[in-house]
């Protein structure tokens, strides 16, 4: 898999968007979770402190948990590009099992990176129960391209660039700096064996839902936003997630899925991250009542 970073999300796009029993508050509305991208935290009111908002005021009276991985803000920034993903992921369990509001689930939402670390709570985390997971550009098959890197996150872009052309597939680096992650993604997605309770357990979804944007300059290659990649043995040509093997020997689980209704692969215009409010009203927010 390529090795990839994201030095900036791009947080002034999302403002354009300003099987179990699940927990239902008084109003009928169901908990949900959100994890926010590389570069981003958890309230940053100019990106996930604004959606927190957006949904709140579409869905009254839901209940929104925006996940910090850390004591603070600036740790949960630091933590989305250092910290051990399987840290990350056993902290984000942590808080869902200690939150009284989410015992009898809930669903939950991952933008970017966010995405395919939720997908791992899915499988790895099954109580409290997840219902329906959006993935909203997240990178389930392989990582992030270079993007440019602008303002103040310039610093950061350069010391990573220089650790990961210094060592980009040692163990080190492929712990410590999250976007160098294939250890990760290798676990969750079944490359080295079968984990039957993570296959059991992403089939308890009712539904997956993956999010592609046609003009994105980030992800590279973009098909990996629908579980695609490139092809083996090179580095041009793509295929699907029904044309990979991981599809056809079902090591996930998820052709069983697919087949039962329970992918929807949906497509938006625009870059990384950016679409409307409108158009998240329409397409995302049935899924969360």
């Amino acid at each position: 898999m390529r090795a990839a970073l994201l030095c900036f999300l791009l947080a002034a796009p999302v403002l354009l968007v300003a099987g179990s029993p699940v927990y239902k508050s008084d109003n009928g509305t169901v908990p949900l979770v959100i994890w926010h991208g590389m570069g981003d935290s958890c309230c940053n009111p100019l990106s996930m402190g604004a959606m927190k908002k957006m949904i709140e005021e579409e869905i009254s009276g839901i209940y929104v948990l925006s996940l910090m991985i850390g004591k603070n803000v600036v740790q949960d920034t630091e933590n989305g590009f250092f910290l051990n993903v399987n840290e990350q992921v056993s902290m984000a369990c942590s808080q869902l099992a200690q939150d009284p509001q989410l015992k009898g689930g809930y669903n939950a939402m991952g933008f970017s990176q966010g995405a395919q670390f939720l997908r791992a709570v899915a499988q790895r985390c099954p109580s409290p129960p997840m219902k329906n997971l959006i993935s909203v550009g997240g990178q389930h098959q392989g990582v992030y391209g270079l993007p440019r890197c602008p303002g103040e996150s310039s610093h950061i872009c350069d010391m990573i660039r220089k650790a990961l052309n210094s060592g980009a597939y040692s163990d080190l680096v492929q712990k410590h700096l999250v976007q160098k992650h294939s250890l990760f993604l290798a676990d969750i997605n079944q490359e080295r064996a079968v984990n039957e309770t993570y296959k059991k357990n992403l089939q308890l979804l009712e539904k997956f839902v993956m999010v592609k944007f046609l003009q994105d300059t980030v992800v590279d290659p973009v098909d990996t936003e629908w579980f695609g990649f490139l092809k083996t043995g090179q580095a041009k040509e793509t295929e699907t997630l029904q044309e990979s093997l991981l599809y056809k020997e079902d090591r996930l689980g998820l052709a069983a899925m697919d087949k039962a209704g329970k992918l929807d692969f949906l497509a938006t215009e625009g870059d990384h991250l950016q679409f409307s409010r409108e158009w998240f009203t329409a397409n995302l927010v049935p899924y969360l009542q």
